[in-house]
């Protein structure tokens, strides 16, 4: 299997990262069932031994399919070079996971050339898959033997639309947008704040229409602007550009509404 940026090469590359994403789910799996000591990183977040076995295990799927590829990961960091990069949380929602709240995954994306084309996201003990490779749309399973296509809302009306607030620390920083998300607030028919995954794959399924989040990093949200895209979705940060291994911030939502919001955001 040679390196070329066709379907077939990303469809291989697909059915690696779902191999490994789910050698990754059961392990992590076994130790939410029985629990695990927490350490906390230098910049105060929690990691776990969960978090570092699920990488390593990631790691070995990927470079044995692909060993010139570069990796990018949460707990390991950046090893390799070239223009292949796989970007790996291995335990997105740690947090959640040491709390003992099934609201954590597995996020394996890969970029090439700064574009990302291919992303997987498993929530084992939540029970979801979802994935999409560029041009190939995105795809869902549940406790439902069949995996189903998804596509994200018709929505166009912002009083008839359902947003997802995530991570918005720093956003309270700045008055006017604060502001003008507060007058947004007051406007949408609900509210919601699922965070992590979640909220990106009820987007894609149709189940939610916008998330705004001003505090994530690239490995958290890589795999997650794949399958929002691919399942029609806009899926930018919170100044419209695209996502980049420097994203900090996200505005994804249905593409009747996301310029409009976007123009909000921006104009605040």
């Amino acid at each position: 299997m040679t390196d070329r940026l066709d379907a077939t090469f990303l469809d291989h590359a697909l059915e690696v990262a779902l191999t490994a994403a789910h050698a990754a789910g059961e392990r992590i799996a076994g130790y939410f069932a029985r629990g695990v000591a927490v350490e906390i990183k230098p910049d105060a977040s929690p990691v776990t031994i969960a978090d570092r076995e699920a990488e390593d295990i990631i790691r070995a799927t990927l470079l044995q399919a692909f060993p010139g590829h570069a990796i990018y990961g949460e707990e390991r960091g950046r090893t390799g070079t070239g223009d292949f990069l796989w970007l790996v949380d291995p335990l997105d929602g740690t947090k959640s996971f040491v709390r003992r709240t099934p609201f954590f995954s597995t996020q394996i994306a890969l970029m090439y050339a700064g574009e990302l084309v291919m992303g997987v996201s498993h929530a084992s003990v939540y029970g979801e898959t979802m994935w999409a490779r560029r041009g190939g749309g995105a795809f869902f399973k549940g406790t439902s033997p069949d995996a189903q296509r998804v596509r994200v809302a018709e929505t166009r009306e912002v009083q008839q639309s359902a947003l997802s607030l995530g991570n918005i620390k720093s956003l309270t920083k700045d008055a006017a947008q604060w502001h003008a998300l507060g007058a947004l607030i007051g406007e949408v028919n609900r509210v919601r704040g699922y965070g992590d995954f979640c909220h990106y794959h009820l987007l894609a399924r149709g189940a939610l229409d916008a998330v705004i989040e001003s505090d994530v990093n690239i490995l958290d949200i890589a795999a997650l602007a794949v399958i929002v895209r691919e399942a029609g979705g806009v899926f930018t940060d919170l100044d419209g550009a695209a996502p980049s291994l420097e994203t900090r911030s996200v505005l994804a939502a249905v593409p009747g509404l996301h310029a409009g919001l976007l123009g909000r955001l921006t104009k605040a």
